[in-house]
């Protein structure tokens, strides 16, 4: 007799096979060992692919011939490397400047819109994002090159007498920088607009405020999560970028990526390339703890 024909004959067993192997358990009616089970694949795919790695990088950056802080001593004494530093913070700090001041109306109109819009715009904002991010380089190369789209038709309409130079310079990486992040920040703001009642701006409306006024006072406050979460995704992504800066900006305006892996390929450093990527991870790390108690002091973020 097979299990259904048994569970037909008998209502109680049936009852008991379902509550044993049928019904949903949550994560706390596992018995440790099984959950712990359940879990060691994550917990070694996240041991060999991130745990192992930087631990093994923060430790040989500290060994050359012995244990040394020269590395990270070079870093902060030579003026070079110092100076990239606080290049790649400010690059990142304008890129996501640039793309909550263009993204934050493109989210906006996304919350507002009727479906149909919505959908041809959420498209917009999603098919660059699927795209390379080495071709939508290349793209912004072809676009501000000396004999590039946008100084061909200043020379041709007399704008210009000579091409300017726009290609390899820090508003060229930011510019390429800002359009590659974009999404990024577009879509936290957009699922927070998208939680605001409608009625809460009519009744403003209702009782004297105007379109501005309502916008200042109840939309952008209470977005302000969705902002938080973009803002900072944005300049983290940022921190770490390498394909756009190494191609829009080039030599003069390299990044703190870029010159990790001049370091790790090139001149095969590796305890210099491992200080550098510690001090990275720890300037990343400070800055989004700041960047979230200033946000969480002026903005109501207590419990972001």
């Amino acid at each position: 007799m097979s299990s259904f024909e048994m569970g037909a004959a008998n209502p109680t067993m049936a009852r008991r096979f379902a509550r044993r192997f049928l019904i949903t358990r949550t994560a706390g009616q596992y018995p440790p060992l099984l959950a712990a089970v359940l879990l060691l694949p994550l917990l070694l795919l996240l041991f060999f692919s991130f745990l192992y790695p930087v631990g093994r990088m923060l430790v040989g950056s500290f060994f050359e011939s012995g244990f040394t802080f020269h590395n990270y001593v070079r870093i902060f004494v030579e003026p070079l490397y110092a100076k990239i530093l606080f290049r790649t913070i400010w690059i990142a700090f304008a890129a996501t400047l640039g793309a909550f001041v263009l993204g934050y109306p493109v989210a906006y109109g996304m919350a507002r819109a009727g479906s149909r819009f919505t959908l041809w715009i959420a498209a917009c904002v999603l098919i660059p994002l699927w795209t390379s991010v080495l071709v939508r380089s290349y793209a912004w190369i072809v676009l501000l090159q000396r004999k590039g789209i946008i100084n061909n038709i200043l020379v041709e309409t007399g704008v210009l007498e000579q091409p300017l130079k726009l290609i390899y310079t820090e508003g060229a990486v930011i510019l390429a920088m800002t359009h590659v992040l974009m999404p990024i920040m577009i879509l936290p703001i957009y699922t927070s607009l998208r939680t605001i009642p409608k009625e809460l701006p009519q009744a403003a409306a209702n009782l004297g405020a105007g379109t501005f006024t309502a916008f200042l006072k109840i939309i952008l406050p209470l977005s302000l999560p969705g902002v938080f979460a973009g803002s900072l995704m944005t300049f983290i992504l940022a921190l770490g970028f390498y394909v756009t800066p190494a191609l829009v900006g080039g030599p003069q305006t390299m990044m703190m990526a870029t010159l990790i892996g001049q370091q790790t390929t090139t001149l095969l450093n590796w305890p210099f390339a491992g200080a550098l990527a510690t001090v990275l991870l720890a300037v990343t790390l400070v800055l989004a703890f700041v960047f979230r108690k200033v946000l969480a002091a002026n903005g109501g973020f207590g419990n972001v």
